[in-house]
Formats: C-alpha cells, sequence, structure tokens
C-alpha cells in the first residue's frame, strides 16, 4: 500500500511539474521542512527539557515545538510572499509538514541505531552526513504536499 502511495506522489510530482504555482509550493513546503529542522534544533538547544523519545535522545519536547513553530511561520509567510493568501488551513498545512518531517527524522535516527551507524557520511562533518540533513525532508514534503490537498 505504501508504494501505491509513493507512486501516486511521483506520478502527481511528474504531471504537474510545469505548473510554476506548484514550483512554488513545493518550494515553500521544502523551506517549511529546512525551518523545522533549523527551529527543533535552535529552540531544542536553548530551552533544553525532557528527552522527546529514547529513539533519539538529543531530540526534545521543547524542540519539537520550536521545530512546530518556526515551520508554521516560515511556510506563512512564503504563502503570504509567493502567493498573497492566508487562512487558517495553511496554519494546519504547516503543522503536518513539521510533523512529518519530525517523524521522518525519527524514523532515520531508528533505521540508524537498528544498523549500528552513528553518522551516514562525512560530507557534512559534525551533522551526521547527508542522510541527516534530508531525513526529514524526505518524508515532510510528501506529508505537507498531500495535506495541502486535502485540505486546501
Amino acid at each position: 500500500m505504501f508504494v501505491l502511495y509513493v507512486f501516486l506522489f511521483c506520478l502527481l510530482f511528474f504531471v504537474f511539474s510545469n505548473i510554476i504555482q506548484l514550483k512554488i509550493i513545493l518550494y515553500i513546503i521544502l523551506s517549511g521542512c529546512i525551518a523545522s529542522d533549523i527551529g527543533g534544533f535552535v529552540i531544542g538547544k536553548t530551552i533544553k527539557g525532557p528527552k522527546l523519545t529514547s529513539i533519539s535522545p538529543n531530540k526534545t519536547i521543547s524542540g519539537s515545538f520550536g521545530s512546530i513553530i518556526f515551520s508554521i511561520i516560515v511556510m506563512n509567510l512564503l504563502f503570504l510572499y509567493f502567493l498573497n493568501t492566508f487562512s487558517l488551513n495553511l496554519i494546519v498545512i504547516s503543522l503536518f509538514t513539521s510533523i512529518g518531517c519530525q517523524i521522518g527524522d525519527l524514523f532515520f535516527s531508528f533505521l540508524k541505531r537498528k544498523a549500528k551507524f552513528k553518522d551516514t557520511g562525512n560530507f557534512l562533518p559534525g551533522h551526521g552526513g547527508i542522510i541527516d540533513r534530508l531525513d526529514g525532508i524526505f518524508l515532510g514534503i510528501p506529508v505537507g504536499f498531500l495535506s495541502l490537498n486535502l485540505i486546501y
């Protein structure tokens, strides 16, 4: 069933790739994923607090909320700037995108723990490798795009 969803997402992505509004929307969702990652790191390191899960011991509850807040702010500002639109539905879409990014990040952390890998490469030293920078994006963009199609 998951393969079917991935296929449908890729098919929609391919079919609509020539539409400029879609490119802007995908850019906004990608920016929201990046903001989610940055917000989780900055707020988590600043406020600290209780750990979110044992899968990834550096993730905190405050970082999770910071991730959501940064994603909501960045995505809604970009929607307002590029598409001149704002609604409460866009806040919900930003929330789903951020949660998708966090779940993707936790999922890849879980896989790395099971495989007994700390880093997935040396290209970005201290960051865990390329996969660690992209893990939230792998799930965040499809979740954001599908929630946009379902909600807005």
